[in-house]
């Protein structure tokens, strides 16, 4: 019987569910890169600085806690000197930068606001009580001047900027700009005048951001500019004067430092007297005062203290008014420090006796007579009898012994040069030299690993010749050749120096071994030690007496922690009594009284003489180079200084020496070196120089010598640590041309102009613009034609030349007032530095 088919459901045992794939069990490639980069069990456990522990949730928490309580207790302390009915009041100084700003009306609205109508008549500071926010202000106007808006930013807790709808700053208001940028600001605002008056409405949007646009340009973090002429917005300003914590400027927070309110002169007997003591008053900031360091007083100078008292303002109680008077003229004057046996002098040199034991160690300098060569890193290779060099190798027979040797007398062999011992003597005839190659500035500028040959070297295209004629025995025809070779090159001193550095000419009626008796040969300029025992004849009068900082990392900080301790903290308000203070200086002040006065404490040594060091960046829009020892105007912090530097390379070297230029170009970065005094930490450094404008202008009376237009602010810098024993060697390199060439002996010619000075620079170097190097073999004639050996063949059209190094020394600065300049002549506008 057939089985019923119908219902019948064949088991499906040929398909298998496999299991879904689980992503925690990864392939082994994937775990092998979840792995990379991991530490072992045993590191993590080895975890030793608090922020490498792995934390907990909770303690994440206490950490994040604690780090905001620490950063909310910062901000409080630092504005904890603004609080208070007699708290420091906040510094706001007002500049102009376009023609129809006016910083006393801007001041004027601003007190309007707080329901203050007095009229601001003159342009010195003026103190506000700000009763809604329980703070005091200071507001400085200052005129559109670029010496007064510096003086006046270095005190500044906020800089408000004036602008101008309808006229733009021009160039006095971008270099005021610049100048402020460089020195250093604390919180700055922008406000526009007299928007109001600008119709249609519509316009004034396009104005306020083609303002934005511009300003943003120098101060990138300014995010709005305010309408001075509308109540709200002034409103805004007060309460961000206010309420906003200044950031401050580094180098002056080292500092103590205060803006002079009042200044107390002498009367009756003390005015016949050149000197006497002025009584300053001001609020304290930053940093502790103390009277044992000397203190700046704007450009008048430094000056050691008498004392200080106190000069807080009266506190209004709820007393009785008779009981407030008897009080007061019980307390009197209350001094609150005078200066110890440990205070500071205004010496800047150290004393000679102090110098005396080293000079009776200096060893004694070789006399110009004795010496017979040019010095050549420290050693002087040949003389005039040359006993001390190897004898030249001698032409024997094959075969001959040391004994038969002795019986050659010099080069009287037979004709026939077959049985000559080649072997010392080279295809040309010549002793073969194996010489490091040396490049124009030293050892380090070749690859001495792959001594290639120049892709321009080529062979001699002159005849091959063993003999040297002279080509011309008539000294006025070599000399018109020279200089019509000369003629064609120098056109501009200044342009020469970028197609020709270091390259000098000498005339060929001078001496090269006397006009360059003070220079030497340096195989390497940056490795090569440099013997400073030839310096000593020419060293400045009082080198020897500046100081010398051994440590500067650790007397910085020594210095800077000194500033930390002690002394009249800061937010008091103190009578400075100040001593010896030059009478004249009071006619100056009087003459000047609108404009804002400082006074910043020095640190320790800060008032000492030494060879300082400043990094010098001339702006690329100079129109063009500057040169080493022109007059320039440094200020660096709270100091100007006239000062004439060398400009020299930048970097470190291991022999600490480097290279003297003699332009800056612009665009360019350069060290200036000059002596002048001591200035601790990184300060951001101006340079200036005066204007074509400025020399006019003092011939004229007329216009005012000490405008903005006076001074051009052509470079910027920094301060960098001093250091007496950095070596600043000019350079000066001798060029020649080839002349005959026959394979690696090369004759150059106008490069000496007789025998004596060719064997004075014998031990010198020589090396070409291509790459070549070589050594003098000997003089041919008496015109100043050598014979060269080179390691190479050169180009006929390549150049030949030696370098020479003399150290140079740097220039003292003087101290630069404005006003002073205003006053004197050129040639008194300055007074040195004692």
């Amino acid at each position: 019987m057939a089985p019923n088919l119908e219902g019948h459901h064949h088991r499906s045992t040929t398909k298998v569910a496999h299991k879904a794939f689980k992503s925690r069990h990864s392939t082994k490639g994937s775990i092998k890169d979840l792995l990379k980069g991991k530490i072992e069990d045993g590191e993590k456990r080895n975890r030793k600085s608090f922020h490498q522990q792995v934390m907990s949730k909770i303690d994440r928490r206490h950490h994040a806690r604690q780090l905001k309580q620490l950063k909310h207790q910062e901000n409080v302390k630092s504005t904890s000197i603004f609080s208070g009915q007699n708290g420091a009041p906040r510094i706001v100084v007002v500049i102009p930068l376009c023609e129809d700003n006016d910083s006393r009306l801007a001041v004027q609205k601003l007190n309007q606001e707080l329901g203050i109508d007095e009229e601001i008549i003159n342009t010195g500071p003026s103190r506000v009580r700000v009763d809604r926010f329980k703070q005091n202000i200071i507001y400085v106007p200052v005129s559109r001047d670029l010496l007064s808006a510096l003086d006046a930013c270095r005190v500044a807790d906020f800089v408000m900027l004036l602008l101008s709808p309808t006229q733009d700053a021009g160039e006095e208001g971008e270099l005021i700009l610049r100048a402020i940028e460089g020195q250093g600001v604390s919180n700055v605002l922008t406000m526009v005048q007299n928007l109001e008056m600008v119709e249609p409405p519509k316009k004034r949007i396009q104005i306020v951001s083609s303002l934005k646009s511009y300003i943003t340009h120098f101060f990138p973090t300014q995010e709005k500019i305010h309408n001075l002429d509308l109540d709200r917005e002034c409103a805004n300003v007060i309460r961000t004067l206010c309420t906003t914590t200044p950031k401050g400027v580094n180098w002056r927070e080292d500092r103590s430092w205060m803006l002079i309110e009042d200044v107390r002169w002498p009367e009756g007997e003390e005015l016949s007297r050149t000197q006497c003591e002025v009584v300053l008053t001001g609020v304290i900031r930053s940093r502790g005062l103390k009277a044992n360091r000397l203190v700046q007083i704007g450009d008048w100078g430094h000056f050691q203290i008498e004392k200080l008292v106190d000069a807080s303002l009266p506190t209004a109680r709820k007393r009785k008014a008779d009981e407030m008077a008897v009080d007061a003229e019980v307390k009197g004057e209350e001094i609150i420090e005078v200066p110890d046996e440990g205070q500071d002098d205004l010496a800047d040199l150290a004393p000679y006796d102090a110098t005396m034991e080293d000079y009776s160690e200096m060893p004694v300098s070789e006399a110009p007579t004795e010496r017979r060569g040019v010095l050549l890193d420290d050693h002087r290779y040949f003389s005039d009898d040359e006993s001390h060099l190897p004898k030249p190798p001698k032409r024997l027979p094959k075969g001959t012994s040391a004994y038969q040797a002795a019986w050659f007398l010099g080069d009287n062999l037979s004709d026939s040069g077959s049985d000559m011992s080649e072997d010392a003597v080279d295809d040309g005839g010549d002793v073969a030299m194996t010489a490091p190659a040396l490049p124009q500035d030293g050892l380090e500028g070749l690859d001495m690993a792959t001594q290639r040959d120049p892709t321009e070297a080529a062979r001699s295209e002159y005849p091959q010749s063993e003999m040297f004629l002279d080509p011309s025995p008539e000294d006025e025809r070599e000399i018109a050749q020279l200089a019509e070779h000369r003629s064609q090159r120098r056109k501009n001193e200044a342009d020469d120096d970028l197609e020709f550095p270091d390259e000098i000419e000498l005339h060929p009626n001078v001496l090269a071994r006397e006009r360059l008796a003070r220079y030497r040969g340096l195989k390497s300029l940056k490795t090569s030690r440099w013997d400073t025992d030839e310096d000593r004849p020419y060293e400045p009068e009082d080198w020897n007496r500046l100081l010398q900082v051994h440590d500067y990392k650790k007397s910085k900080k020594q210095a800077t922690r000194e500033a930390l301790v002690g002394g009249i903290q800061p937010g008091r308000r103190v009578h400075v009594h100040v001593r010896n203070v030059p009478l004249v200086l009071q006619h100056q002040f009087h003459n000047n009284a609108g404009k804002p006065l400082a006074l910043f404490s020095l640190l320790r040594h800060e008032q000492k003489s030494t060879n300082v060091n400043f990094t010098i960046t001339l702006g690329s829009s100079h129109p063009g180079p500057i040169k080493s020892k022109e007059d320039l105007i440094l200020q660096c912090g709270p100091r100007r200084f006239l000062i004439n530097p060398l400009f020299s390379q930048t970097g470190k070297t291991q022999n600490n020496v480097h290279k003297f230029q003699r332009y800056l170009h612009p665009g360019q970065t350069a060290m200036a070196t000059f002596i002048a005094p001591l200035t601790w930490g990184s300060v951001p450094t101006l340079f200036f120089q005066p204007s074509s404008a400025s020399s006019s202008s003092s011939s004229s009376s007329s216009s005012s010598p000490t405008s903005s237009s006076s001074y051009n602010l052509i470079a910027t810098g920094t301060s960098q640590p001093p250091d007496p024993s950095r070596i600043i060697a000019k350079r000066i390199i001798l060029t020649g041309h080839p002349f005959k060439i026959h394979k690696k002996i090369v004759t150059v010619r106008y490069m000496f102009f007789n025998k004596e000075d060719v064997l004075w620079f014998k031990a010198l170097q020589l090396w070409t613009k291509r790459g070549r190097s070589g050594f003098i073999k000997e003089s041919l004639g008496t015109h100043g034609y050598f014979k060269a050996t080179f390691d190479g063949v050169i180009n006929p059209q390549d150049a030949v030349g030696i370098s020479l190094y003399k150290r140079v020394f740097p220039r003292g600065a003087k101290s630069w007032s404005a006003v002073a300049a205003a006053d004197a002549p050129a040639a008194e506008m300055v007074e040195e530095v004692e």
